[in-house]
């Protein structure tokens, strides 16, 4: 196969699985598993290059186009136009392209179209001119929530490649990278994560600035006891393990658990790990504290999930609202007298964050909010309420979050 040919190919069949079919990219391991791993990782770069920057590339390639073709010439055009933009060299993405249209079975006779189109638009031609919007439900409710220039900066974040955040273990070496204020540290180039220094021998593990700052608010102590609900992927588990505090991480996915599980050997810390769901779980006793990181949108991680806005439509939102509120009340009742809890969504919907504190509040009379207290919390990030709301636009990038620390009386 030509050079260069089949991980492209992979890029528009996964293009066209999410665009069209709707599939995350998380299920498209079938249309990407008969490449050797480098050409599958940039199978899925190419994916997630063009899903960031599709506005920009139709606005490239519209003035060129008479009418619309199928969804795989498109997106073989699409491809292109943001390598070209990318710095890749005009002709090997013209042709690359030229070639996948050629070998589709209801594309091959639109070769000629695909060349003529391409030869039109200017090398280096940026497809990210144009910054692609957020879908109306998601837009519409941020907008409001947090005002027009502020999306305006989340989606000029999203429509950029995310840099690797790391959490380093206490007493290890990490990584060199940006130091952050939360003491996250920050690479823009890394290539591939588990061939990095100090990943086989446990000195730290991935994860964003803003995920990391959740276990920071509940401050656990060493010896006491703590639930992780909701614990995979495991970061938090593994920042609470390393506090020293009595760890047991409860999630419903087993195969979620079993990574979480690798992690904590990889690290040499220590959890006790339950599989099961936990609204019908419950601890033997009451608990000193709780880190709760509710189901949710997961909006706030479109910087490193471009796929979302394509395949979501929000229908989810309600049905996630109410779960998030069961967990919490269920969580709040295993908490021992002035026992603490930290409620935590990554998302950018205040249904999901600032919605839930109002309603929880109203429910609990007797719950209290303790306002975050680290040094490098800045003022603007903290609610009315006294909740932390994280978004995309702040320090050059991270997920966006809500969380807030409660107290029970």
């Amino acid at each position: 196969m030509a050079e260069g040919i089949a991980p492209r190919a992979a890029a528009v069949a996964v293009l066209d699985a999410v665009l069209d079919e709707g599939r995350m990219l998380a299920q498209v391991d079938d249309l990407v598993a008969h490449l050797p791993p480098q050409d599958r990782a940039r199978a899925m770069r190419l994916a997630a290059m063009v899903l960031r920057q599709v506005d920009g590339a139709d606005a490239v390639l519209s003035p060129h186009l008479r009418k619309v073709p199928p969804v795989t010439v498109v997106n073989a055009l699409r491809l292109a136009v943001v390598e070209v933009g990318a710095g890749a060299a005009a002709h090997g993405a013209v042709n690359a392209a030229v070639e996948v249209v050629r070998r589709g079975k209801r594309t091959g006779h639109l070769t000629g179209l695909v060349n003529a189109v391409l030869r039109k638009v200017p090398d280096g031609v940026p497809a990210g001119g144009a910054v692609q919007k957020l879908p109306r439900w998601l837009r519409q409710p941020m907008v409001h929530a947090y005002g027009r220039e502020a999306v305006a900066a989340i989606e000029a974040v999203h429509a950029a490649v995310p840099p690797l955040d790391v959490t380093v273990k206490p007493g290890a070496v990490g990584p060199e990278g940006q130091v952050l204020p939360n003491g996250s540290v920050r690479l823009a180039q890394f290539g591939q994560v588990s061939a990095l220094p100090g990943y086989a021998t446990g000195a730290w593990w991935a994860q964003d600035a803003a995920a990391a700052m959740a276990v920071p608010l509940l401050a656990p102590r060493a010896g006491e006891h703590v639930l992780d609900l909701c614990a995979a992927p495991g970061g938090k588990t593994l920042q609470l393990a390393a506090a020293g505090a009595h760890v047991t991480a409860v999630d419903l996915s087993g195969p979620r658990m079993a990574r979480v599980a690798e992690n904590l050997a990889r690290t040499g810390l220590q959890a006790d790990m339950r599989v099961a769901d936990a609204l019908h779980w419950q601890p033997e006793g009451g608990v000193d504290a709780i880190l709760l990181d509710a189901p949710c949108s997961a909006t706030g991680t479109i910087r490193r999930h471009p796929d979302l806005p394509f395949v979501k439509d929000g229908s989810e939102v309600p049905g996630l609202v109410a779960l998030q509120a069961a967990l919490l009340d269920r969580a709040l009742g295993w908490l021992k007298p002035g026992g603490r809890l930290v409620f935590s969504t990554c998302s950018l919907l205040p249904d999901e964050g600032e919605g839930q504190l109002t309603a929880a509040l109203a429910r609990h009379p007797a719950l209290r909010v303790e306002r975050p207290g680290m040094a490098w919390v800045e003022g603007s990030w903290v609610t009315p309420d006294g909740g932390l709301r994280l978004r995309p636009d702040y320090w050059g990038g991270m997920d966006g979050f809500f969380m807030v620390r409660l107290v029970r009386g």
